[in-house]
């Protein structure tokens, strides 16, 4: 049995139905879940991936793309998890199409959100000089989750984060009325807010920010 098969057999045994209605309904009922929590899904996931290291290491990409085009959201989570650890100081130039992929199949903040920081974020460490291009291009998208993404890719940034993509991106989607957009600008501005707080708030001062992104990205300044 292949990896996928084993992970997919392994995780019907380990199903609640109990616990994944409560999963289904926080995520508004947009994916089937086995109702396997975080710890329990990594454990088993291990578990199965140590038995199949070579496979999972040969055909990374492939794989992780199969999981993502399950029905069942754990294992889109699989999916993320083994690209991450598996791609790490291994990215290929090509795999912004990869990564453009996952952003905009099955999507829904969860997903979004951990690709954008992990994955794009990454792979823009990689290779800096692709950064304008793609971040141009998902921001002028009409793809609202590629437009979180290019607010979003520089949260694991910290003090490194370049402040005039992020302050530029922001202010672009300013006047966004999803959800998802208001609420991602907030959530950068916040995050940077750690390290440049003055610059953060100069920057909503004078951006015109919709209320939620205002009030997120000012949350931890006093």
């Amino acid at each position: 049995m292949g990896f996928i098969e084993k992970l997919q057999s392994t995780f019907k045994v380990n199903s609640s139905r109990e616990l994944a209605i409560p999963m289904e309904n926080y995520m508004k009922n947009h994916f089937p879940f086995f109702g396997i929590k975080t710890e329990k899904r990594r454990t088993l996931l291990k578990s199965v991936w140590q038995s199949h290291q070579e496979e999972v290491k040969q055909q990374t990409r492939e794989i992780a793309m199969e999981l993502f085009s399950q029905q069942e959201r754990e294992l889109h989570y699989c999916a993320i998890e083994i690209l991450i650890k598996n791609l790490k100081s291994n990215y290929q130039l090509s795999d912004i199409n990869l990564i453009e992929k996952l952003l905009t199949t099955n999507s829904w903040w969860d997903s979004v959100d951990t690709i954008s920081k992990y994955l794009l974020g990454s792979y823009l460490n990689a290779f800096p000089n692709e950064t304008e291009k793609v971040i141009q291009r998902f921001s002028n998208s009409d793809n609202m989750w590629l437009n979180r993404a290019a607010i979003l890719f520089q949260l694991g940034y910290k003090q490194k984060t370049n402040s005039e993509i992020l302050f530029r991106e922001c202010h672009k989607h300013a006047d966004s009325r999803e959800f998802f957009i208001q609420k991602a600008i907030g959530w950068a501005l916040r995050e940077y807010s750690k390290y440049n707080p003055l610059g953060v708030k100069a920057f909503v001062k004078h951006a015109n920010l919709k209320p939620l992104s205002n009030k997120e990205a000012l949350r931890n300044i006093s």
